[in-house]
């Protein structure tokens, strides 16, 4: 077996690295189960300036929606953007041919806003971060 060299260990790894990463376990996916559907999704608000203050970021492969982010600038919470994003994500997941949207959540962020949301909780894995809990949820979509 050739060298491999050192394992090395990044807390500010290149996003270059990252993305080649990301695209060497899409093409093992896509062997692995014939699907070839990925499309990243992204979904921005900016002020008249270009100033980003609420987005929601994630993908679709497979008849499934994942949500990885979605943030709201503080000072532009409880106005219902929020649920815009959602909304116009469950749109776009559905013109997109997905079933479902699934999303992961911490008790300290919105559980409760997802499940007013329509989410429903599947699991939750406690201490993560350490005194509080990673929900994991899901939402069917219905066309």
């Amino acid at each position: 077996m050739p060298d491999e060299g050192p394992i090395s260990v990044f807390d500010d790894p290149a996003p270059s690295d990252l993305q080649r990463l990301d695209d060497l376990l899409d093409q093992d996916n896509i062997e692995r189960t014939g699907i070839r559907d990925a499309r990243i999704l992204a979904i921005l608000l900016r002020s008249a300036e270009g100033e980003l203050y609420a987005g929601l970021h994630g993908h679709s492969w497979g008849g499934c929606c994942e949500i990885k982010t979605l943030w709201v600038a503080e000072d532009r919470r409880r106005q219902g953007l929020g649920v815009r994003l959602l909304a116009a994500a469950e749109e776009e997941a559905l013109r997109r041919g997905c079933c479902q949207i699934v999303l992961t959540t911490h008790t300290f962020q919105a559980p409760a806003f997802y499940e007013k949301c329509g989410f429903r909780r599947l699991a939750s894995i406690e201490d993560y971060p350490r005194g509080h809990a990673n929900i994991m949820m899901v939402k069917p979509l219905k066309r």
